[in-house]
């Protein structure tokens, strides 16, 4: 009989579904002078070392999946290393609670069940990582708001923190979304990050795009075969959630289910650094992102969450590439909204 075991209460803005350790070179535009984790002067950032490690709380629940037959089973939180195993999100977990001082979302009891299902086409996952303190993002934070309006996109807009030393600290940057950006190029064997930019269902990368190269990259991903099925479904109380995942083939590689909050529109006067003087708008601003359950994709498997709070909600399934130290973010193969 299959286990797995869930934690989708969603408190704050707490994790982040990728992180990378190693310092990178940052900038893609020509702005601030150094590498990533210099300033002005080329001094220390806070940024440019490694980000985590330690140890911390319980690992991130994980949905196993047996040899592929349709299965139902019992589950609920274990108490810290009880789990049998080591959970695909583990040594994020632990990074994620040693770096940002906060405790993960509580456990809830849910139950596995296994619903068949053939897979629908998933809403493309647009990701932007930008800044309000960059000169060259504004144009891409309007391109962004553009498909953010399409049914057939899931737009997000991840600020980044390592453009706030230059007069202007971004409200909305976290050092969570530099580690997942940074953790993209890492997966992508880079060792350069650029504001802006875009990433498209998890495997294409964009510099700047305009309109037409962004469309073009969206058609693309959309045109390929979903592999996974999702469907999500509202329980009996509000906020409540199932989630049904399954694969008509096996997976090949693990994924991370991750839940992801955002606010759909801002407007802010910068007053200092690069944009100063404008007024910008942004189209669904990230404010957290949660990596909640690893899946191994072989067995149907169904996921409850608990939402609370007005800001929107999705919900992604993101291939778990190996790291050295944490999981880095692969293919989203499926993604949808908690509504």
């Amino acid at each position: 009989m299959a286990r797995a075991t869930l934690s989708a209460a969603i408190e704050g803005m707490i994790l982040s579904g990728f992180l990378a350790v190693a310092p990178m070179v940052a900038w893609g535009q020509a702005g601030p002078t150094g590498g990533f984790g210099a300033g002005p002067s080329g001094a220390a950032s806070p940024y440019g070392g490694a980000f985590l490690g330690g140890s911390g709380p319980a690992p991130l629940p994980s949905a196993q999946a047996g040899d592929g037959r349709l299965v139902q089973a019992e589950l609920s939180a274990p108490a810290p290393g009880s789990l049998p195993g080591a959970s695909l999100v583990e040594s994020l977990n632990r990074a994620l609670e040693r770096a940002i001082g906060q405790t993960a979302a509580k456990p809830q009891t849910n139950a596995l069940i296994a619903p068949a299902a053939a897979p629908a086409p998933s809403p493309v996952v647009v990701e932007l990582f930008t800044s309000q303190g960059c000169s060259a993002c504004p144009p891409a934070d309007a391109a962004l708001a553009k498909v953010a309006a399409r049914p057939d996109v899931l737009a997000l807009s991840l600020h980044v923190d390592y453009w706030d030393y230059l007069g202007w600290e971004d409200p909305f940057a976290q050092p969570a979304f530099t580690a997942r950006q940074k953790a993209y190029a890492r997966a992508a064997g880079l060792r350069t990050l650029y504001t802006p930019q875009v990433i498209v269902a998890g495997t294409q990368s964009l510099v700047s795009p305009a309109d037409p190269e962004l469309d073009a990259a969206i058609a693309t991903a959309a045109a390929a075969p979903p592999v996974v099925a999702m469907t999500v479904s509202r329980g009996a109380e509000p906020g409540q959630f199932a989630i049904d995942l399954s694969a008509p083939r096996p997976l090949k590689q693990g994924t991370v289910v991750q839940i992801v909050r955002y606010v759909p529109q801002a407007r802010v006067e910068i007053l200092r650094g690069e944009n100063a003087g404008q007024v910008l708008d942004f189209a669904n601003v990230v404010t957290a992102w949660h990596a909640v359950a690893d899946w191994d994709g072989k067995a149907p498997v169904r996921l409850k969450a608990k939402i609370e709070g007005e800001d929107p909600a999705v919900v992604i399934v993101q291939t778990a590439l190996p790291g050295k130290t944490v999981p880095l973010p692969g293919a989203i193969l499926a993604a949808g909204w908690l509504r």
